[in-house]
């Protein structure tokens, strides 16, 4: 019998539970896999809490590797025994699941399954943020916040190898070198630090061109002051709660930039953006980019402490679950 983690309410940890079920046969266009690694992200986070309600009960999950175990009629290019990766789709923490054939990935051989399973949503979020939202490149200055952190250091990587200087934020000496080894050229550690006196004045006073906030909370607001005028600031999560209100006029006319909150989710439901899109994550796994490092790997069963360890900090890098 095949098992999943089922969200029966919105809350904490507690509402998370191990259920058995029978996996489905394939329809028309979709496909069956057999899962070898499952991602832990903070959208499973914001599902879990209803800060992005799903309909109860739930699987939670949204990217992973597996096995092609059956094909369904209408899908072309995929056979059974092929090695996959998917992203941007509830559903994968169990150890089987249907998908629709167009998210599935073909993953190279060369590829670790768990390296692709931990890094491939948040390369999709790398890919959207240094591409659609802002045209990262040479000379260009970046402010990473958690540039420790799975996203952080995704972003960090990618953002160097395009050529642009970055600044990373880091809560801890121990995540500064993490952040650093990543290839950040300017570390600000600490939560008390002096953000914006400090990105400042290693930007000899003018800011940064393009910011990127995952925190939340007080930090969006204290990260528009670290931005030139003209430049971008996306907001992409809020680990560290809900985000006060901002006016239209805290962006502009005195500071005049610019605000986005993109979601990787409606980036991946774009058939043709998510294929270009994985294409070049497949290429950052196999040239290093993305190093394939893992932070932590758990269990499926221990899908409650995952995302326990993940909301409070506890972890550097990303979190994998192996069936």
């Amino acid at each position: 019998m095949d098992r999943k983690v089922e969200l029966i309410s919105f809350g904490g940890i507690e509402t998370l539970r191990m259920a058995e079920f029978e996996p489905p046969t394939p329809a028309a266009g979709e496909i069956l896999i057999r899962q070898d690694a499952i991602g832990v992200n903070f959208i499973d986070i914001y599902q879990r809490t209803g800060l992005y309600p799903l309909p109860l009960p739930a699987v939670l999950g949204v990217e992973a590797t597996g096995i092609v175990e059956a094909v369904g009629e209408a899908v072309h290019g995929l056979r059974v025994g092929d090695r996959i990766a998917y992203a941007g789709l509830p559903g994968g923490y169990a150890t089987r699941r249907v998908l629709p054939g167009w998210r599935a990935v073909p993953l190279p051989d060369d590829i670790d399954a768990k390296a692709a399973a931990g890094g491939f949503l948040r390369a999709l979020t790398a890919h959207m943020l240094l591409t659609r939202v802002f045209a990262a490149g040479p000379g260009k200055t970046l402010l990473v916040h958690a540039a420790a952190g799975g996203l952080g250091s995704i972003l960090t990587r990618w953002a160097r190898r395009s050529g642009c200087i970055v600044i990373g934020t880091a809560g801890s000496p121990d995540k500064a070198e993490i952040a650093r080894a990543n290839g950040a050229d300017h570390v600000i550690v600490g939560r008390d630090a002096d953000l914006v006196g400090e990105t400042r004045r290693l930007t000899g006073g003018t800011g940064v061109d393009f910011a990127i906030d995952g925190i939340g909370g007080t930090m969006l607001a204290r990260t528009l002051d670290c931005v030139r005028k003209f430049g971008t600031v996306a907001s992409v999560g809020q680990a560290a709660g809900p985000i006060p209100p901002i006016r239209a006029e805290d962006l502009g006319p005195i500071r005049s930039i610019a605000l986005a909150r993109p979601s990787v989710m409606a980036y991946a439901a774009e058939p043709e953006t998510y294929r270009a899109a994985s294409e070049a994550v497949i290429g950052a796994l196999r040239d290093g980019t993305i190093d394939g490092r893992i932070g932590r790997e758990y269990r499926l069963e221990d899908a409650p402490r995952a995302q326990r360890d993940l909301e409070t900090g506890a972890t550097a890098g990303c979190s994998i679950l192996v069936p």
